[in-house]
């Protein structure tokens, strides 16, 4: 795909890979719908990026909100080209210490918020006479299970089952579907999931989004189904 005036959906866009995958699609000439829920982060962010980033307040685990907004956004030859479902979030801890309120708020964040918005954008991609391609963000933790990470692993393998059948079920419209299994990436993700910090060995959310826009650019008719990104030495330095 040359990314060239396309239009692409970014959500959790106002940090993160999220604000990298932005970047990288503006520097290629697309538009950016920017979704998150933080409107202040959202509107900082575009001044970094200038007008092709284009803030939207969504929470994606609220289904009529996606849908009000998709409707308003959306019409006529105005079509989306690329849905990167990048939100995400976590809570560790053994199993008996993740709340009730901490697993639903993964599954509705992770899982339902992909559901949400992107059954109601491949109708809009099936309209659209070029190639188009949703691109879910899962993570490692989609491909093996670890101890006191068992409610992420869930949403994630869930992320991984259901772009697997989608990918087989639109190939044929034209519309590619892509998982990214990235490891440790230095985003504050990990400070919110109070699982520690950063460190110099993790990857780069601009490395990784590097890789977000090969696979966005290849032939029209090759497709990258799946991609495990990892940091070659992931452990923290002494």
């Amino acid at each position: 795909m040359d990314l060239e005036k396309k239009i692409s959906i970014v959500t959790g866009a106002s940090s993160g890979i999220g604000t990298a995958f932005s970047r990288k699609l503006i520097e290629k000439g697309a538009t950016v719908y920017g979704l998150a829920r933080r409107i202040q982060k959202l509107e900082k962010v575009r001044e970094q990026l200038g007008e092709r980033f284009i803030p939207v307040q969504m929470d994606i685990t609220e289904p009529l909100k996606p849908e009000s907004w998709v409707q308003e956004a959306f019409k006529g030859e105005h079509l989306p080209h690329v849905l990167i479902n990048n939100a995400g979030m976590a809570h560790f801890g053994n199993v008996e210490d993740v709340t009730v309120e901490q697993w639903h708020t993964m599954m509705n964040t992770n899982v339902n918020g992909v559901f949400y918005l992107t059954r109601l954008i491949v109708p809009l991609m099936k309209k659209n006479p070029d190639h188009s391609h949703i691109i879910n963000i899962a993570s490692v933790a989609g491909l093996l299970g670890n101890p006191q990470i068992s409610g992420y692993n869930a949403t994630k393998f869930a992320v991984r089952g259901f772009s697997e059948a989608l990918f087989k079920e639109l190939r044929y419209d034209n519309i590619k579907v892509s998982t990214m299994f990235p490891g440790s990436i230095a985003t504050d993700f990990f400070e919110n999931a109070d699982a520690g910090n950063t460190h110099p060995n993790m990857m780069h959310p601009s490395d990784v989004a590097d890789t977000l826009i090969h696979l966005l650019e290849t032939p029209d008719n090759l497709l990258i189904n799946e991609v495990t990104l990892r940091p070659l030495n992931p452990k923290k330095p002494e």
